[in-house]
């Protein structure tokens, strides 16, 4: 496929149907209500199918469903309707169900607005639901690795078989760029006959059963022990993030997303001017990437946390990568507004003493 100019939201869906997904499960909520308006055309010409359902529970319940029978499924929503999902999460991953789930946040708490924002950092990376569990959580700052996340996210949903959150916001939901969406090899869904419900003939007529409780105390501290050496091995193997400008920096940017952008279009003008400045730009929020800060080079004096969030909801991740060994200062807009570019220039030129 060529690159073509697509809107956001509707290169997330046409992606996920190039990565396979047949199923999709969701509820209207801007600003991400073109998701379901493009798979419920989509899915039909490619033998999927769309279900509407009556709430975000019901969603996050038949998207549960269909992750059993191992399939590819999505559902998406929005802030207050991710908050709704949350037990359903819970549920999937102790039944350890492979799925996709899209949050297109709003801004602010409560009913919020439909503009640009990043406070829902706390509810996807420590947990929606209830328990002992985890949930990848991935975060674009473009269109075209939104199209590469997404398809990524089905690949590693049914690797680990966990669910996986392709975390965006308003910004990238709404505009338009070119992309070039590429149709994911991927194996039958009767590869999933050792564990998926169904497919009893594939197993010789054996069948199979999936828990997401266990009431039995032994059997439950069982079943999280092996979830936690899963979660291990997904921060020792599934880190990612960009180093931008970073070798010779004094002062270095931690932004992802949107944000990260902006942060990008600041340091190259800042650059301009001799002032050395650089970008670390975590992808996957969950399992945080601790490497990206490692070795930093002994030219950084502190960092620089700019965010989305009034509450610098990342800012304890980027202390505990660096081992609170610099000082990390903070920069932000919230309630919709996003830093603007000359904002964090000068921001970074009040920190390197230049203002």
């Amino acid at each position: 496929m060529a690159k073509v100019l697509m809107k956001g939201t509707e290169a997330i869906a046409e992606a996920a149907v190039q990565a396979g997904c047949r199923y999709f499960y969701g509820y209207p909520i801007t600003p991400q209500n073109e998701i379901p308006e493009y798979m419920s055309a989509r899915l039909p010409q490619v033998g999927g199918v769309f279900l509407q359902c009556e709430s975000e529970v019901a969603s996050i319940n038949a998207l549960m469903g269909g992750a059993a029978t191992g399939y590819r499924v999505m559902t998406t929503s929005s802030s207050p309707g991710i908050s709704l999902m949350a037990e359903g999460m819970s549920y999937i991953a102790m039944g350890e169900l492979p799925c996709v789930i899209v949050n297109v946040m709003r801004a602010g708490p409560g009913l919020g607005g439909i503009l640009p924002a990043q406070g829902d950092y706390f509810q996807a990376t420590r947990n929606a639901g209830h328990g002992d569990y985890r949930m990848l959580v991935l975060a674009p700052d473009n269109l075209q690795e939104a199209v590469d996340l997404v398809q990524d996210g089905f690949d590693l949903s049914q690797k680990y078989r966990t669910p996986v959150m392709v975390l965006a916001d308003g910004f990238m939901g709404q505009m338009m760029e070119a992309v070039e969406i590429k149709t994911r090899e991927v194996a039958a869904p009767e590869s999933n006959a050792e564990w998926a419900l169904g497919w009893r003939k594939e197993r010789g007529g054996q069948r199979t059963i999936i828990y997401n409780l266990k009431l039995n105390p032994e059997d439950l501290e069982e079943r999280v022990t092996h979830l936690q050496q899963k979660y291990l091995k997904i921060r020792e193997d599934e880190q990612r993030f960009e180093r931008y400008r970073v070798d010779d920096a004094e002062l270095v940017i931690a932004a992802y997303g949107t944000t990260s952008r902006m942060a990008r279009t600041a340091i190259d003008r800042l650059r301009e001017e001799g002032l050395k400045v650089g970008l670390i730009r975590p992808i996957t929020l969950w399992p945080y990437p601790v490497k990206g800060f490692q070795n930093l080079p002994a030219s950084v004096k502190m960092l620089l946390d700019v965010e989305m969030s009034s509450e610098f909801q990342m800012l304890d991740d980027v202390k505990i990568a660096t081992e609170c060994r610099l000082p990390v200062e903070t920069f932000g807009r919230w309630g919709g507004f996003t830093p603007s570019v000359h904002e964090i220039e000068d921001r970074c030129r009040e920190l390197l003493g230049k203002k």
